[in-house]
């Protein structure tokens, strides 16, 4: 069994608004809310290069840009009740050897956070998340990054354990079996989803899998919408807004609406060139500005926190890790949000969506 060295701020709030330079009641704030990230992307480097999470890292190679910006260790010394944690898909692979390989990559996460088992629990809704929690321990949530993981067959989703996938992210920076992505890199013009795709969008809904439309072509947006079981919410769980910064990663005030009008939730990714801000020089504030056109154009239910950390992104300068997230709570304090809504935005509009899928 790992053990995992961290400082536990929460009896000290004083202490970490001075060393994160905001106010102690910003910090408070954020210590009585639920602080769930909905793309977590870290497990990437942990199979691909042996990067132990279990270990506390620095800033790697790049200070904090591409990689570097969460590990265990920091994910709790920050306050992160919980997180959904992604298992990404190499499109270079055969269908089959994509498969065959996620499934040995899902009983590696598995077993990665059982060897943390003292501070850390894979959970699979919310009853099982406030379990977690009352225990101290960062509830788990397991996601995959490219529904092409599991293109080879749909017979594959009955190979799931039921519930352990809180969703699973159609398509990713690459077209696939289901579809187009938005990527302008695609090949080819922009389609949408494929008649396989459609059906994996009802099989999702069987499993009751979130369906993620992050990285999803505009038709292949709305033809999951219109597939889509309506009694279940939709997610878009790494985002920008075109309505702050018009972008072909980012989704328009109408795409807002229809994931809003099916109860699900938003999630704000944290990468500084899909924000609007030159890449080199981010800003948490902007990650605010995405935050709150959401809240101003579909209600405050319907924002949360996507970061993406460790999946490539060049985080902002002045919240370059998970150990700077307190901000958020001073930046969105110091534009009169209410707490109520910033603990909304930091976690509950997770939950909220999570339990209308699962109870």
């Amino acid at each position: 069994m790992a053990t995992l060295s961290y400082r536990d701020w929460r009896d000290d709030p004083g202490g970490l608004a001075e060393a994160l330079g905001i106010s102690t009641e910003a910090v408070e704030i954020y210590q009585a809310s639920e602080v769930i990230d909905l793309h977590i992307d870290s497990f990437i480097w942990d199979r691909v290069f042996g990067y132990d999470l279990r270990k506390r890292h620095g800033d790697g190679l790049f200070g904090a840009r591409f990689y570097g910006h969460v590990d265990f260790p920091r994910a709790l010394e920050a306050g992160l009740t919980g997180g959904c944690w992604v298992i990404s898909t190499n499109p270079l692979r055969s269908s089959r050897s994509r498969q065959a390989t996620f499934f040995r990559n899902l009983e590696r996460i598995q077993a990665l956070f059982a060897s943390v088992e003292d501070h850390f629990r894979i959970v699979r809704d919310v009853g099982e998340y406030r379990q977690a929690r009352s225990e101290g321990k960062h509830a788990v949530f397991l996601g995959v990054q490219g529904g092409n993981a599991l293109d080879h067959d749909l017979d594959a989703f009955d190979r799931l354990p039921p519930g352990l996938l809180l969703r699973i992210t159609l398509v990713h920076l690459s077209s696939s079996k289901l579809g187009t992505t938005s990527s302008p890199a695609r090949l080819g013009s922009s389609g949408g989803l494929t008649a396989f795709g459609r059906d994996y969008v009802r099989r999702m809904n069987e499993a009751r899998i979130l369906v993620d439309l992050a990285h999803i072509s505009e038709r292949g947006f709305y033809d999951a919408l219109e597939v889509h079981d309506r009694s279940q919410p939709l997610v878009c769980t790494h985002t920008g807004v075109s309505g702050v910064h018009p972008h072909w990663r980012n989704l328009t005030d109408a795409q807002l609406r229809a994931i809003a009008d099916t109860g699900g939730t938003v999630g704000v990714i944290f990468h500084a060139g899909f924000l609007g801000d030159p890449i080199n020089a981010g800003r948490a504030s902007t990650v605010v500005d995405h935050l709150e056109h959401i809240v101003n154009t579909v209600g405050e239910d319907h924002a949360s926190l996507g970061s993406d950390w460790d999946g490539a992104i060049w985080s902002p300068r002045d919240m370059p890790t998970c150990l700077e997230l307190p901000k958020l709570a001073q930046i969105m304090l110091d534009r009169r949000f209410p707490p109520e809504r910033i603990q909304k935005i930091l976690g509950g509009n997770v939950l909220r969506t999570i339990a209308l899928q699962r109870g």
